[in-house]
């Protein structure tokens, strides 16, 4: 998790409800996306000051309120909007999973985050404030098809030789087999795990998640391990570890394709 101090913050654009949390503390940017800026409150044992569109974090608190009542995740402080919105929990020790010391042993990496998927998979998702995350996540290819917006490098293989028209009618054609039985997180992906040497500490970055299909998870999971490992050798290993059972690999190919779309 980068830290960049701000030596002279403006405390004035900061919401009345974060005045004595911000009072005598250095204040860190760590942000890492451009769809919202975070901030870390250097006081007492650290907080994470997220700040985005109005509007745009209200699930993200709700979701992390019900996650953290499960024990995995952070403890909401706040939730306001003004002009913005604005999110405060409280840090939670350890580093994310893109951490060296993660990366290095990516075998025990690999089977750590199967473990902790399936026994998220595996949990009551009883009053989750997402009913059917699967119905906004397929709105959300529709209205994105319609926009024209298309990247078919989170296809697998077989759609990458395919147009945006091509794909999304094999969408359109499989789109009632997705399920919303399973709390899922829903960018289950390595920076949005937090461990503290290897214990599991919580989930970050759950605006996406609720009850869903859990192979959306599984698409990120592997997608991830690809990703900041730079290969596709613990892929197999992974879908044993998780349970090879549990994943059918028609779903993994729908949920590439709409990830295509964003």
């Amino acid at each position: 998790m980068k830290r960049t101090l701000i030596k002279t913050p403006d405390l004035s654009a900061f919401p009345k409800e974060a005045a004595e949390y911000l009072t005598d503390a250095e204040i860190f940017d760590s942000s890492c996306s451009p769809e919202a800026r975070v901030f870390f409150i250097d006081k007492d044992s650290g907080y994470y000051l997220k700040t985005s569109d109005c509007g745009t974090l209200k699930k993200e608190a709700e979701l992390t309120r019900f996650f953290n009542g499960k024990g995995l995740a952070a403890e909401v402080l706040f939730y306001v909007q003004n002009e913005k919105d604005w999110l405060l929990t409280r840090k939670v020790e350890g580093e994310d999973c893109t951490f060296a010391k993660y990366l290095e042993n990516p075998e025990r990496l690999t089977d750590l985050l199967a473990e902790k998927l399936r026994e998220l998979h595996e949990t009551s998702g009883d009053g989750c404030p997402v009913k059917d995350r699967t119905a906004e996540y397929l709105r959300t290819v529709d209205e994105n098809f319609a926009k024209g917006m298309f990247d078919p490098s989170y296809c697998c293989e077989e759609y990458r030789k395919m147009s945006a028209e091509e794909v999304y009618r094999e969408i359109e054609r499989n789109r009632n087999t997705l399920c919303s039985d399973t709390l899922i997180h829903g960018d289950y992906c390595l920076p949005n795990i937090v461990l503290n040497d290897w214990n599991f500490s919580a989930f970050i970055d759950l605006g996406n998640g609720g009850l869903a299909d859990r192979h959306i998870d599984l698409y990120w999971a592997i997608w991830t391990l690809e990703f900041n490992l730079k290969t596709d050798k613990y892929a197999s290993r992974f879908i044993d570890a998780y349970g090879r059972d549990k994943i059918e690999k028609e779903k993994l190919k729908l949920i590439s394709a709409i990830e295509a779309f964003g």
